[in-house]
Parts: structure tokens; C-alpha cells; sequence
């Protein structure tokens, strides 16, 4: 093991020794206190240009579940195609491994992807420094290897413009279709109304969703689908106004949501038709409310963890949520038409809106968990139910 240095933008030190892919790398550092579900965090897109450390001190120890997708094209266990996150740090990595499902230890998957992976931090000290002075921007320096210097700080990067889609991609009768961006919105519709005809639905009618792709987590999509609509995902910069669907999907995805004013214009379209429900998860919510007239700003340290307590405003009901964000919605700049949904029971931050009037809603946590709780997974049905 290569000895490793993170450097934080503060001049903090923190030394350790590599079990991942040897090579410099920098990023936001940020923490995450759960306990598992490494495989689905280093394969969310919403930690794209992030180093995560990982706040449970034993990490490896299941190892990693094998990369297969299904008919429809999503990865079976994992939460997209590949690892995003720019490197892991942990405590005490797990060398010996052992799960039903394992196939490889994190190590070997790490190295095949070419992420660094960093052992032997005092992460309760990494933590606490975070914690104090804010997230900020570190990197990794390898023993004998170059120092990776002048990175653009991480609210300069359209990170989302990344890990988008790149072309339009159509889930129904089962399985999924590719189309390039550069086909008609007729062409569409009719892939979809051919797709969904061969479906055990039949012609009669499923409902079909507009998936804003800001960098989706698969188990979003797989939640959709299980509940029997048709989903056609576009990039997020996609004008989709022209396209035919009963219901506005906005995804999670990462990095500075004023980097998206492209998706907040054509959400403000979409809103033109105000019989037509909208759902918005973690970044779809600050767009949501972007699109509303509200502002973002950036958390201190964010919410990263699976035992985030949130509560439903007007009500007593709490739950327990899974959360990776970094920005949240300011309460006080809701227009007069929209009020806070559910309210971070830990620091009083905004967890979701919703309008007054029209079937328009969002949360900032995932319902959709991958890993963690699943307690909010209802307001997919809420969702469903409401597209006509």
C-alpha cells in the first residue's frame, strides 16, 4: 500500500495508505454517517466530483455485489453504470470479505475502475474539521506521483452536464430504447406508443413520465416502472415541452443547482399547464423551487446519511430518510402560491415544497432510499395517483 496525504483547501493533513487505484485526485470532501451502502453512494451520480468519506469506521467487509443490468437496461444492484465519486476514504478498510451476493472485494473494484480508495484517516477528525469549518476542497497526493493543483473549485463545474444522459432513452413494455437527440418529438411518441403496446397493459393507457435526467439514480426509475408507467428520460438541458406525457419527473443530481438554469426555463413551461403533476427528488426539489421564484443556498456540511429525521409540515407525522445534498431550498423566498412539505427535524432546513393549488410537489430526501430507509416510498404512489 503507497502512502497517501489529503490535503484540505484549509492546509489540514491527514495521512493514510491507498487500497484503491494509485493516482492523485481532488475533490469536495464530504462525509457520509451511514453504515452501509457503499456500492449504491460510489454509484450515485450526485457524488460526481466529491472525495466521500465514509464515517463508519469498518468499510469492505461485504464486498461488492456483481454489475449486471436487467432487460430494460438498469444495473441490478448498483445505482448507475459506473462508480462517480472521485474517491472513497475510510477508517479501516475490510480486506477479507464475505456476502451471499459478493462477487469482489471493494479493493479489486476500485482498481478496476481506476478510483482511489484511502485507508488508515482518522475520519472522526476529518469529520470534526468538516463539521467546524465547512466542506471544502482537498486532494490526494501519492507517495512519488505529481500533486494534483488549480482544480476548479466544485460550484464552478456543471457537474450535471456530466453524468446526464446523452440521448433519449425510453422505458416501457419491459424493456428500454435509445433514441438520439436529434429525433422528432413524433418519432418519440410513436417509439413509446409502440413499446408500450407490447406490454401486458396492452394500448389502453399507461401513464407516461418525463424524466428530467440531472443524474437519476436507477432506483427512481426502477420505482416508476414498478408501478406501471412508461418512462421517457431526457438530458437536462433537453427542451421536452414538445414531447407528449401526463406527468414531470425532475431527478437527483449533483453539484451547484444555478449551474441549471436551462432545466428551471423549461420546468417554468411546463408549468404553463397547471393540471399536470410534477415530482422532484433532491435536486429536483431546488429546481422545482427555482422554477417557483425561490433561492438556494449551500449547507454548511450537507445531509449525507441514511437516518436523517424529517417532518411533514401541518402534521406530527416524522420519518426516517435516506439524503445526499449539499444545497437546500430558503423557506423564507416561497412565493405566496407554495408552502414548505416537510422540514429537517435536525436543523430546521427545507425538505421539500409543494404549491397550494396546483398537483405540483418535491422532496429534498430520496423516497426511493438505494440504500438506506423506505419509509417516504408512498410519495411515489401520491405521484402515480395524481397524473390523470
Amino acid at each position: 500500500m503507497k502512502d497517501v496525504t489529503l490535503i484540505l483547501d484549509d492546509g489540514s493533513r491527514f495521512y493514510g495508505k491507498s487500497f484503491g487505484y494509485d493516482r492523485p485526485a481532488a475533490g469536495e470532501v464530504v462525509f457520509n454517517t451511514a453504515m452501509t451502502g457503499y456500492p449504491e453512494s460510489l454509484t450515485d451520480p450526485s457524488y460526481a466530483g466529491q472525495l466521500m468519506t465514509l464515517t463508519y469506521p469498518l468499510v469492505g467487509n461485504y464486498g461488492v455485489p456483481p454489475f449486471t443490468f436487467e432487460s430494460n437496461g438498469l444495473p441490478t444492484f448498483m445505482e448507475s453504470g459506473k462508480i462517480h465519486a472521485e474517491a472513497i476514504i475510510v477508517s479501516d478498510y475490510s480486506e477479507t470479505y464475505s456476502h451471499w451476493n459478493a462477487t469482489e472485494s471493494l479493493a479489486d473494484w476500485l482498481k478496476r475502475e481506476k478510483i482511489p480508495g484511502v485507508t488508515g484517516i482518522d475520519t472522526r477528525a476529518l469529520t470534526k474539521r468538516l463539521r467546524e469549518s465547512g466542506v471544502m476542497m482537498g486532494r490526494l497526493v501519492f507517495e512519488d506521483t505529481e500533486d494534483v493543483t488549480n482544480q476548479p473549485k466544485y460550484g464552478e463545474i456543471n457537474f450535471v452536464d456530466r453524468v446526464s444522459c446523452k440521448e433519449i432513452l425510453v422505458y416501457a413494455g419491459g424493456c428500454a430504447r435509445r433514441l438520439p437527440l436529434t429525433a422528432s418529438a413524433e418519432e418519440i411518441n410513436e417509439t413509446v406508443a409502440e413499446m408500450g403496446s407490447s406490454s401486458s397493459a396492452g394500448k389502453e393507457c399507461l401513464k407516461r413520465v418525463l424524466l428530467v435526467d440531472c443524474g437519476v439514480k436507477a432506483n427512481i426509475i426502477r420505482h416508476l416502472l414498478k408501478r406501471g408507467v412508461e418512462v421517457i428520460r431526457v438530458p437536462w438541458d433537453y427542451d421536452f415541452n414538445n414531447l407528449s406525457f401526463d406527468g414531470l419527473f425532475i431527478s437527483n443530481g449533483p453539484g451547484d443547482p444555478d449551474t441549471c438554469e436551462a432545466t428551471v426555463l423549461n420546468i417554468r413551461r411546463a408549468m404553463e399547464n397547471k393540471q399536470l403533476p410534477i415530482l422532484g427528488i433532491c435536486m429536483g426539489n431546488q429546481l422545482l423551487a427555482k422554477a417557483g421564484g425561490a433561492k438556494i443556498y449551500k449547507l454548511k456540511y450537507g445531509h449525507r446519511s441514511h437516518n436523517q429525521p424529517v417532518r411533514m409540515v401541518g402534521s406530527n407525522r416524522c420519518f426516517v430518510t435516506s439524503q445526499n445534498h449539499g444545497y437546500a431550498v430558503d423557506n423564507n423566498t416561497l412565493g405566496d402560491d407554495w408552502e414548505p412539505f416537510f422540514v429537517n427535524m435536525n436543523d430546521g432546513s427545507n425538505e421539500g415544497v409543494r404549491h397550494r393549488y396546483n398537483p405540483w410537489f418535491s422532496v429534498q430526501f430520496h423516497p426511493e432510499a438505494a440504500s438506506g430507509p423506505t419509509d417516504t416510498s408512498f410519495l411515489f404512489d401520491e405521484f402515480v395517483k395524481s397524473i390523470s
